[in-house]
């Protein structure tokens, strides 16, 4: 049963009937267990952006760059309570689309559905060439080899079973936790005992000494908000989860409410500790400020290790739109909103034409990306952030629809209630509302908000041809 079909008017005992029914219809295996989702819920908010990205941010903004993560941080600690409001009332694997069509509309829940398929699409063509590079480090191959063999590698993990899947995300992100972990002791290190190239220099006062600590104003700082929002990008993905979860309403609760010390521990303590180490001036925007750190420190192997870890997350961001792109074109698909063909499973409970179809159109984007590096695939790459943002928005004014109906008697209230909503819902999407005009002002990241009118044009005449060819379809009927 499809949350289509939810009759709201009909009070909170039928509304709950909808929600018990629909999470065991989808066919999926209950195979992650506590470790795996809590594993997937910190890697999902570290990945390249931090590895790599913070040198961009850093020269733009200086040390404010940890105050811009911080409240960046608790915007999405707020979307995440948002979504586990949600997940909690009814737990089902195409959690942002489900929400949209039940709470907003079936147009909406198309459009969150074909969005977030397609932020994945572009994010494992993007990874996974990126990975392939990264491998030409150690060894003399050519990146098309690397880029074929991980795609084949990662297909064949999330084909084979979900629980396959969530054991290799685990180790992924084990390796990005124990990076940033060891990264922080040696900072550590240095500042209380003052060993290594950098011990004389090293000092806390480097976060204020050196320009203050806004040494390009506040505009600096609020330049840099789409790239520190863009390395928080699939943090939701706990919520794709939730269909294939062992005990989805104790385990998801837990992973969601880690969220605040996973920010402040990977993003502005490591932030934290590197700049107070080296002064800020000295990062390059186009050099990943862990590789700087460790060459200033003296310490020799840090290239080969920043390497391998970014070619981990970059590894891991791939698994991860393996996993959810599958999913998404299966949720489309029951809901009739998608081709029937996207339905089918393996005999594992993993969507087999779903993943089938995303990895092939990953291989050919990484085709694309060696033939024609930059020019109009460039401008495809840029859209990949205002879409995941999408989503983001989705769940809130989601919840925020959900909440009220809640409140009214109208559904049953949820075990798993946002703190503070529906004031820190609407405070978070005036947050994304700042961001999108930041990347319109920022000539770099400007060409995303030209792509978007033009995927939701595509997704229009899409959505009304559907429509029409089928009208007694409930799936284009409000609820």
């Amino acid at each position: 049963m499809t949350s289509a079909q939810v009759d709201h008017g009909q009070g909170g005992r039928r509304a709950a009937e909808v929600a018990d029914a629909a999470p065991a219809g989808e066919g999926y295996q209950r195979a992650l267990g506590s470790r795996q989702i809590q594993m997937i819920a910190i890697g999902g908010a570290i990945g390249t952006g931090l590895f790599l990205g913070a040198g961009k941010a850093i020269s733009k903004a200086g040390p404010s760059l940890i105050l811009a993560y911080a409240v960046a941080g608790l915007v999405i600690f707020f979307i995440m309570r948002a979504l586990g409001e949600l997940l909690m009332y009814r737990p089902v694997s195409g959690s942002f689309s489900e929400y949209a069509r039940e709470f907003i509309g079936p147009f909406a829940g198309f459009v969150t559905g074909w969005t977030y398929w397609l932020f994945w699409v572009v994010t494992g063509i993007t990874e996974v060439t990126a990975a392939a590079q990264y491998m030409t480090f150690w060894f003399s191959i050519p990146p098309w080899v690397s880029a074929l063999i991980f795609t084949i590698i990662l297909y064949g993990v999330n084909l084979i079973s979900v629980k396959l899947f969530g054991e290799l995300e685990f180790w992924f992100s084990m390796v990005k936790v124990t990076a940033i972990v060891g990264m922080i002791l040696i900072c550590a290190g240095i500042l209380i005992l003052g060993f290594s190239d950098a011990g004389d220099t090293a000092s806390v006062t480097h976060l204020w000494a050196d320009g203050g600590f806004f040494p390009h104003g506040i505009k600096g700082t609020l330049m840099t908000l789409q790239i520190v929002m863009f390395a928080f990008l699939a943090v939701e993905l706990v919520g794709v989860t939730a269909g294939e979860s062992k005990d989805p309403k104790t385990v998801l609760p837990k992973a969601i409410n880690t969220v605040p010390w996973r920010i402040a521990v990977f993003y502005v303590g490591a932030l934290v500790m590197i700049l107070s180490v080296v002064p800020w001036t000295v990062f390059s925007p186009d050099v990943s400020p862990f590789v700087e750190a460790f060459d200033k420190m003296g310490l020799g192997l840090g290239a080969g290790i920043v390497n391998f870890v970014v070619l981990t997350a970059a590894l891991s961001s791939c698994n991860s739109g393996m996993y959810s792109t599958g999913r998404m074109l299966r949720d489309l698909a029951l809901n009739g909103q998608g081709p029937r063909l996207f339905t089918r499973l393996t005999r594992s409970g993993t969507p087999l034409v779903g993943t089938t179809f995303s990895a092939a159109l990953m291989l050919v984007g990484v085709w694309i990306n060696y033939q024609w590096p930059g020019d109009a695939f460039t401008y495809v790459v840029s859209f990949a952030t205002i879409s995941g943002m999408w989503a983001w928005i989705m769940i809130l004014v989601s919840q925020l629809r959900y909440r009220r109906l809640a409140d009214r008697g109208v559904l049953p209230q949820s075990a798993f209630r946002a703190p503070g909503a529906p004031y820190t819902s609407v405070f978070a999407l005036a947050f994304i509302a700042v961001v999108v005009v930041m990347m319109g002002i920022d000539k770099d990241t400007r060409i995303s908000l030209y792509c978007a009118p033009l995927w939701a044009a595509l997704l229009g005449v899409s959505y009304l041809v559907l429509k029409a060819r089928n009208p007694g379809n409930r799936a284009f009927a409000k609820s």
